[in-house]
């Protein structure tokens, strides 16, 4: 039986996995994080990721666990409201979408349990030759017939078989932190947004009233920080984002919180996402940013087509891969710039969301 090994227990990773033991691979998932991530913003699984999760036969269950968000309101630094929408909400949600927007703990959770792959947390590959040959930072060995990374827009699968880093990434201006804080804004399936100045972001709160999702973030050139040093990333939050609306509440749970997640919203851009026997999926070999609000079907999508095309075999598998994708990815990474702050047009996010043929 042919063996895989795929790095990164997010989306991508997940997805992968299932489609890989459809076709017959014996698959294991290597994740650094001691145990599936809880937290996360709300994520969208839009037009050809709706497939992909139907034939999966999760689709009902991620529908079930939607956001039932009754709208949003967006407040100035004093907390007064600005607008209200019940119809809609910045982070894509809307009442008459064929869209799922999902906690993304919440479809971690049902891609996981979807698959029988083996899932190995706590570890990570410290080295890796492009004939699959792999060393873990465990200690543990092993050789595999391929290696993909789906293990995000830090990948160490792309640093490790394509150089560091910066030769892919290309920063969009904007830097976002991610948390989960006590509701002591009283949201009722709602979201509010505020902004201030160079900073700003949105509490919202769905199933759970008891707690909030967080999100606070500022716009800054590139800025060279430690990927692994939450209080680095945490005080650069608290530079920056002290004076938006309820700041110093917000800044007091992000330092208690245990899901504290940062990043700068980026793209990956690169020539070729192969080499040898591994490949990249999702954020590693061609993130979209949030901004585009395709990142999750970009991932759900990519893992896929890559399946499929190897499953069918043949020593072009990840060319075919890169030939059906390609298009789909530059559709989506196109949608960050096309509205900066506001998003992209509904129609032009469905029409890229689409433009794939999965069959």
């Amino acid at each position: 039986m042919r063996k895989v090994l795929v790095s990164g227990a997010s989306v991508g990773g997940p997805v992968l996995a299932y489609w890989l033991g459809r076709h017959g691979f014996e698959v294991t998932v290597v994740e650094r994080a001691p145990a599936p991530r809880k937290g996360g913003q709300a994520i969208d699984i839009r037009g050809a990721a709706l497939t992909v999760a139907a034939r999966m036969g999760v689709l009902e269950q991620v529908r079930e666990l939607r956001t039932t968000m009754r709208g949003m309101s967006m407040v100035d630094t004093a907390g007064n409201e600005l607008m209200r929408d019940e119809e809609a909400t910045l982070s894509g949600g809307r009442h008459d979408s064929p869209d799922v927007e999902i906690m993304r703990d919440d479809l971690n959770a049902v891609l996981i349990a979807a698959g029988e792959a083996e899932y190995v947390y706590d570890d990570s590959i410290a080295t890796l030759t492009e004939d699959g040959q792999v060393t873990f930072e465990s200690g543990r060995t092993g050789r595999y017939d391929y290696v993909i990374g789906a293990d995000g827009l830090h990948s160490n699968v792309r640093r490790l078989a394509f150089g560091p880093e910066s030769e892919f990434l290309h920063h969009l201006g904007t830097y976002v932190s991610i948390f989960t804080a006590e509701n002591f804004a009283g949201l009722d399936h709602w979201q509010t947004w505020f902004n201030e100045g160079d900073a700003g972001g949105a509490v919202f709160s769905d199933r759970d009233a008891s707690v909030m999702r967080v999100n606070l973030g500022f716009r800054s050139d590139a800025i060279d920080y430690d990927h692994r040093d939450l209080n680095q990333q945490k005080r650069l939050v608290q530079e920056h984002c002290a004076g938006v609306w309820e700041g110093p509440r917000l800044l007091e749970a992000m330092w208690s919180s245990n899901d504290f997640y940062f990043d700068s919203m980026a793209q990956v851009k690169m020539e070729r996402w192969s080499k040898g026997r591994v490949a990249l999926v999702g954020d590693a070999g061609y993130c979209a940013s949030p901004l585009s609000g395709q990142g999750t079907s970009l991932a759900m999508v990519g893992a896929y087509v890559l399946a499929e095309e190897l499953g069918a075999g043949g020593v072009d598998a990840f060319e075919r891969y890169e030939r059906r994708m390609r298009p789909f990815v530059a559709a989506n990474q196109a949608l960050a710039f096309e509205n900066p702050g506001r998003g992209a047009d509904p129609e032009n996010v469905q029409r890229a969301a689409n433009n794939i043929t999965l069959d």
